[in-house]
């Protein structure tokens, strides 16, 4: 299945899967355990190319609108971007083993470019040198495993339920 049928149901799907991706980042939930790295490569290998690039953004813009805007959205967004593009290489090349290199890759990518972001930025906590960088990213490590757990488990939850639903359920059917 390339992806769903160009007619309402994608759109209908897109906007179900960013106000759910919404409204997990609104409900209480340990730090950095959210769906959106899910919902990017998902997005990449199961929506049309034009949907797979702006849902995560309007998840996350729809979210933090409730949450607040902060100062390094630039470099999360960007990251998630940069995610939705992995997805797209994904739906070439899914299979069990790159879905799963493909979305540690991704928490990696989140990790990097957004410490990167918060060192960056003019209000910060670290000097601005390599050492206040590495402390950066030293002091992050353990939103790092909850956002590799977060990952795994969006992504098996969400590739997993539509592969079931595709073999089960009408709806998910490829198109002829």
């Amino acid at each position: 299945m390339k992806h769903f049928e160009k007619n309402n149901s994608t759109f209908y799907f897109a906007i179900s899967l960013i106000v759910v991706a919404a409204f997990s980042r609104i409900f209480p939930h340990p730090p950095n355990v959210a769906p959106i790295t899910a919902l990017a490569l998902f997005g990449g290998v199961y929506l049309e190319k034009r949907w797979s690039l702006f849902v995560p953004f309007f998840a996350m813009l729809l979210s933090d609108a409730v949450l607040g805007f902060h100062s390094t959205m630039l470099f999360v967004y960007g990251s998630f971007f940069l995610i939705a593009l992995f997805g797209l290489w994904l739906k070439e090349h899914k299979t069990v083993s790159h879905i799963v290199a493909v979305s540690l890759c991704s928490s990696l990518l989140f990790f990097l470019v957004t410490n990167f972001g918060v060192w960056f930025m003019p209000q910060t906590l670290y000097p601005k040198t390599i050492e206040g960088l590495i402390q950066c990213y030293v002091a992050a490590i353990p939103f790092f495993r909850n956002t590799i757990l977060g990952d795994c488990m969006y992504v098996g939850v969400l590739f997993g339920i539509f592969e079931f639903g595709k073999k089960y359920v009408p709806l998910f059917s490829p198109t002829k």
